[in-house]
Parts: structure tokens; sequence; C-alpha cells
């Protein structure tokens, strides 16, 4: 048994037992409905293109959020200079996996639950993001609509997400996990400051909401051609 297999025989039960003992939430699914208010009768087919449809369309959003706040904001001097800063993205810390290799070695579960970890990690962020683009003197409708839309169809996805991990472990009821804590929030940082802050947040959620929608797809893969996913 590798240092992976191990690795998630042991952390996997720990992380997801905060979800499995919260008080559990009906969520409202017709097969006729195209969101991810979900409940038991849908297929775990189906939802699992429900979640990944959810997940392209953050993705996809998070990246026009982040061009258009450099175009608004962050000179070409200053987006090299936080490269060169290497500011750390707040998700640094949790034990998602980064390289092939590991994606690889990974079960469906943790694979799943990775992305939970991600979208949760979110929450939280974006709201302190939204509150702190309002103060902006000049922040534009299109981006405040945005991460406005962006911060409300996460919490739908972590719905989706943990219905998914409730149908993979055959449980029958939908518990969410709405523990934060990875992301601390300084009172009343500089101007400069706090646009440079705000644009690391969007950059790494761009990064991280890609990992969202790659992990998904990659699950996507194992279940219906489970020797041809790279």
């Amino acid at each position: 048994m590798n240092k992976m297999t191990v690795m998630q025989s042991v952390v996997w039960p720990l992380l997801l037992w905060p979800c499995l003992q919260t008080v559990s939430i009906p969520l409202d699914c017709r097969e006729d409905q195209g969101g991810l208010n979900s409940c038991p009768s849908i297929s775990q087919e189906k939802l699992l293109d429900r979640v990944i449809q959810h997940a392209e369309l953050i993705y996809r959003v998070s990246e026009e959020s982040c061009s258009l706040f450099e175009e608004m904001f962050i000179p070409f001097e200053l987006q090299l200079q936080r490269n060169q800063a290497g500011y750390a993205c707040i998700t640094k810390a949790l034990p998602i996996p980064s390289s092939r290799s590991e994606i690889q070695q990974i079960s469906d579960k943790w694979l799943l639950h990775s992305v939970l970890m991600l979208v949760q990690s979110w929450i939280e962020p974006l709201v302190y993001l939204q509150t702190s683009l309002n103060l902006y003197d000049v922040a534009p409708d299109t981006l405040l609509n945005k991460t406005k839309w962006v911060s409300e169809k996460l919490i739908s996805l972590e719905q989706g997400v943990v219905v998914l991990i409730k149908k993979m472990l055959a449980e029958g009821l939908l518990t969410t996990n709405t523990e934060q804590g990875l992301f601390h929030n300084d009172a009343q940082p500089e101007m400069l400051e706090s646009v440079m802050r705000d644009y690391t947040l969007l950059s790494c959620f761009k990064k991280d909401a890609h990992k969202m929608e790659t992990f998904l797809k990659l699950l996507k893969c194992r279940q219906t051609d489970k020797y041809n996913c790279a």
C-alpha cells in the first residue's frame, strides 16, 4: 500500500466526519430542473453532469472577473510585482493533490472531497471580496454582478458536491459543513494593499475554480472510461 493510499484511508474519514454530523438539509430537485437544488431522486450521473456544468460556468465567470479587474485596476507593472512577490493563495495549506501522479493515485471519493474542500474554503473569502469591491468608487456594475453571481453559485455547487459524496457513500441524507477558517480579514487595509489583496483573491480563486472543474471532469471520465483518463 503506497503512501498516497494510506493518507486517503486515514484522512478521508476524519475530513468527512463533520459533514456527516451536521444537520441534514433536504434539497428540491426534480428531473426537469437544471439547478443544483438536488434530492435523492436524481441519479448520480445526472447530478455529476449538473455539478460539472456549474463548475464550468463558475470558472468562466471567474476568468472574466479577473480580466476585468486587471483592466480596471492593475497596471502591468503591478501584475509583475504581484508575481514576483509570490503572494500565497489561501488554499495553499489544504491537502489538495497538485501533480499528475498524485491525482492519478487518489480515489474517486478523495477527488470529490478535494473539490468540496476548495469550494468551502472560498465561500467566506468571496463574501469579503464582494464587500470590498462595493467600497470602490469606480468598480463597474459588471464586475460587482459577476462576483456576486459566483459567490451565490459557489454555495449551490457546495450543495451538489455534498449530495454526490453522500450518494457515493450510499448515504441517504444530505448534510453540509460550513466550517471556514483559512481566510483572515485584516481591518481597513491601505487602498493599494486592498486592491492587490482583492486581485490576489480573484487570481487564486480562478486557479482553484479551474481545479474544481478539472477534478470533476476527471471523476466523470473515471465513471465512463476508467482506463483512459489522464
